[in-house]
């Protein structure tokens, strides 16, 4: 990652992307970026010039009313491995700075509870069902049990349900109702993972 033809890779395809806007990471894949090559015979080929398995599997790309990239390091002498964009619906650089601190520290996986899909809710409405009855706890009382469970797992993975990182107090909604911003989305992306 810290070599100059890794990252000369890497940079001709992020500017291809960002020239191209393809609609999702089988387009970009897809698409020209030399003369005759696509993008994924481009990686093919990277691979074997550097002798490194390269994958391309996911990117993220936004254009809205306001938008902050981050970069985080890991590892002090590696490039950043976590990378995030936030989408806002208006500009405020400091809380869009501590929004994108937060979701790489914290790794959500959604927006909000509405952004979570229905079965992954009813797979941890069921377990947490599982686990209160394996407790024994009292009949009369699963249902509150597993509510308050599921409304545990809702603050865990959507950010907007999470305590925000530069003020625990506070839930990431909160702090952005208090500033008169709405996060539009967001993405956080990983090397490796």
């Amino acid at each position: 990652a810290k070599g100059e033809k890794f990252q000369a890779v890497a940079n001709q395809i992020a500017e291809h992307a960002a020239a191209t806007s393809p609609a999702d990471i089988q387009a970009l894949l897809a698409s020209e970026i030399e003369s005759g090559k696509s993008v994924q015979a481009f990686v093919d080929e990277a691979n074997a010039n550097l002798g490194e398995k390269i994958v391309l599997d996911r990117f993220a790309q936004f254009s809205g009313t306001y938008v902050t990239a981050y970069m985080h390091r890991t590892m002090p002498d590696l490039p950043p491995q976590i990378g995030v964009l936030v989408e806002l619906d208006k500009a405020d650089a400091g809380l869009a700075k501590g929004i994108a601190q937060h979701i790489a520290a914290f790794a959500p996986k959604y927006l909000s509870r509405e952004d979570v899909p229905a079965e992954v809710v009813e797979s941890e409405r069921r377990v947490a069902e599982e686990t209160t009855r394996a407790e024994g706890k009292p009949e009369a009382a699963l249902p509150k049990i597993v509510e308050g469970r599921v409304n545990g797992f809702f603050k865990e993975a959507t950010l907007l349900g999470q305590p925000y990182a530069l003020d625990n107090k506070k839930s990431v909604q909160k702090v952005l109702d208090e500033a008169g911003v709405t996060l539009k989305r967001f993405s956080r992306i990983k090397v490796g993972i």
